[in-house]
């Protein structure tokens, strides 16, 4: 047992020793090249705010170096950079932080284990544990992640798609209308603002619109937005009005909003009886009937005694 301990430790020193000392190379290069452009911001003191973010920077950079220990296809990374996009995470460093923390968090789940004992009763069933759980939370918080922000791109559409109507009917084109609402709402709904950003960008690109908003649908994965896009791309081919599509298309996820209030509203009867049977009603029996029982133990002693 002694020996497995020093080899898990030995191993876990060794990875992180090579990580640190590739990452504060790269960095030390880095760093004496922007001495060598710009000399006066090697003088200048650093602010909270630029320390805050070259430790974050140097954190990442120090999990991405892991990242080639998995091996991997180019589809798997395909459908992770697609994962990570739906997530919000555009930078292209982003795959390999996700797949440096699917080794790194093992290792430290690991050495947490060890430190505090655990893995001293049954190491192997704590140590699979920690493996299995470390190497699958990196996946299972960006899930969580995907869902927050889809979730609210969905609350937010209505919201944005008033300010579309608002600019289309005052004479913007929707190319116009969508830079203008990205602008004007980018505090209120910065997720789906950021995602018309992308749209806006695609377009002047030279992208068509078609495929631009297409291409927002495959990025957020949400019902509502592919809704949208059939119905814009529907209304242009058709020429109809864009401003009554829009607003049509808005107050149909304002009725799905409030009916989604009412089915939580109405399965919140349903959910409760499970506590009520569970928790709450053995406690009332336990106060009501108490203090009767206790009482008739009581006079049955008493009874019991005179005879």
């Amino acid at each position: 047992m002694l020996i497995e301990i020093g080899s898990f430790v030995a191993v876990f020193l060794l990875i992180a020793s090579a990580g640190l000392l590739l990452f504060y190379r790269g960095g030390d290069m880095v760093q004496r090249i922007r001495e060598v452009i710009n000399p006066a911001a090697a003088n200048k003191p650093k602010s909270l705010l630029e320390t805050i973010q070259q430790t974050g920077i140097s954190i990442g950079g120090v999990v991405e170096r892991f990242e080639q220990v998995l091996p991997k296809s180019q589809a798997e990374v395909s459908i992770t950079r697609q994962r990570l996009i739906r997530a919000g995470y555009r930078n292209d460093s982003a795959v390999n932080i996700f797949y440096g923390s699917q080794v790194l968090t093992p290792i430290v789940l690991c050495a947490l284990a060890l430190v505090s004992g655990l893995g001293m009763k049954s190491p192997l069933f704590v140590y699979g544990m920690a493996l299995v759980l470390g190497y699958l939370a990196p996946g299972i918080w960006l899930g969580r992640q995907i869902k927050k922000r889809q979730t609210r791109i969905r609350l937010g559409l209505p919201d944005v798609l008033d300010l579309l109507i608002i600019c289309v009917e005052a004479g913007l084109s929707l190319d116009q209308a969508t830079a203008r609402s990205a602008v004007e709402l980018r505090k209120a709904q910065p997720e789906l603002c950021d995602e018309m950003n992308v749209v806006v960008l695609e377009q002047r690109a030279g992208r068509p619109r078609a495929d631009a908003w297409r291409n927002m649908a495959d990025r957020t994965d949400v019902d509502a937005v592919r809704n949208l896009v059939s119905m814009l791309i529907q209304s242009e081919q058709l020429g109809t009005s864009i401003a009554r599509t829009l607003r049509i298309h808005a107050d149909t996820l304002r009725t799905q909003r409030v009916q989604a209030v009412e089915e939580a509203a109405a399965k919140l009867t349903v959910k409760l009886l499970f506590p009520l049977v569970f928790c709450i009603f053995p406690s009332l029996f336990v106060v009501v009937l108490g203090p009767a029982i206790i009482a008739i133990t009581q006079t049955f002693g008493m009874m019991g005694a005179t005879k």
